[in-house]
């Protein structure tokens, strides 16, 4: 039975990618932070088939300890600080996490056992200020937050990891990706949380920033497919993981408030506390080369996505479950 390290298990990609990694017939094991505070509420349904182990991407012994221990034949580095505000206030937690992190992980990984296959999630917020529409592979980086920065150091240093060491490296440029899972920090899920509350009488308004950024949504679910599929090729290398298709906050606004029959122009007001610093106002990926070679493609489109966020948020608020 093949063992998965998956770092960041706690979180929306991590149990997606544990669930289906089990589906595989795979020997699960979940690096989690030491904390008074963990939250298990995404895996609690396959808690009893995983194995949780402690370790952190800020020490390096910790995780030579669980890959000598654990022996994965594949790891899964999905920890970071990920949410992109956050980044202009914490910059330096975020390098140390985001980029220096994966660092630990290619350091550990190439002492212990550099036979491992390594999949690093980059990010399409590397590409920020876009050069070029839609974002490949080839695509120069230009990325307009610490996040952003600190994705690009993690994506360039398992290429230089791969190239030096000959590590089976991978780094998927996944765009975004959401499901009923996502925080609520997260536009997609603020908002189709939001509709839902709205909907039952339980909120009267949504305070939300900017309208017109656009992005490439799609469903995580599908996304953790991808993932897995670049660790089974011959060769290692790195792919864009998108939809093609781009949408705009306003447009998800209107999926989501129309999907319970209220219009989002009565509901909704724009705050300037919800504008970034430096905005993404675009972001749309080529998935051809994934398509290609891995043979991925999405199987879920954005109305979908988003109408199936808002249904399991209903569903969530009427049975009193925390969302």
């Amino acid at each position: 039975m093949k063992t998965a390290l998956i770092t960041g298990i706690t979180g929306q990609d991590g149990s997606y990618l544990a669930e289906f990694l089990l589906s595989k017939g795979c020997r699960v094991v979940g690096m989690v932070r030491r904390s008074s505070t963990v939250n298990f509420d995404r895996i609690k349904h396959i808690q009893n088939e995983i194995e949780i182990v402690q370790g952190d991407l800020l020490d390096q012994t910790s995780i030579v300890d669980i890959l000598r221990e654990h022996k994965p034949a594949e790891v899964y580095n999905l920890a970071a600080q990920s949410f992109v505000p956050t980044s202009w206030k914490q910059p330096v937690l975020t390098g140390e996490f985001t980029a220096l992190g994966v660092t630990r992980m290619l350091e550990a990984i190439r002492f212990t056992d550099p036979s491992i296959r390594f999949y690093q999630a980059s990010s399409s917020e590397m590409f920020g200020k876009v050069v070029e529409v839609p974002q490949r592979e080839s695509t120069p980086f230009y990325p307009r937050s610490p996040y952003g920065v600190a994705k690009v150091y993690g994506h360039w240093i398992t290429v230089n990891y791969r190239e030096s060491y000959n590590l089976f490296g991978c780094s998927g440029i996944l765009f975004n990706h959401e499901s009923p899972r996502r925080g609520l920090e997260f536009v997609t899920h603020k908002v189709t949380h939001a509709a839902a509350k709205i909907k039952l009488g339980q909120a009267k308004e949504l305070r939300i920033g900017n309208l017109d950024a656009r992005r490439d949504w799609g469903y995580a679910g599908d996304y953790v497919q991808a993932m897995w599929l670049m660790l089974q090729q011959d060769t290692a290398d790195d792919y864009v993981v998108a939809t093609g298709e781009t949408h705009s906050v306003q447009e998800l606004c209107e999926v989501a408030f129309g999907h319970v029959g209220l219009d989002w122009r009565e509901h909704t007001a724009q705050d300037q506390k919800y504008f970034r610093p430096a905005e993404v106002d675009l972001l749309v990926g080529d998935a051809t080369k994934a398509g290609k070679v891995l043979g991925w493609e999405p199987s879920v489109t954005f109305r979908g996505l988003i109408e199936m966020m808002v249904d399991e948020d209903i569903k969530a608020i009427r049975e009193g479950r925390e969302v």
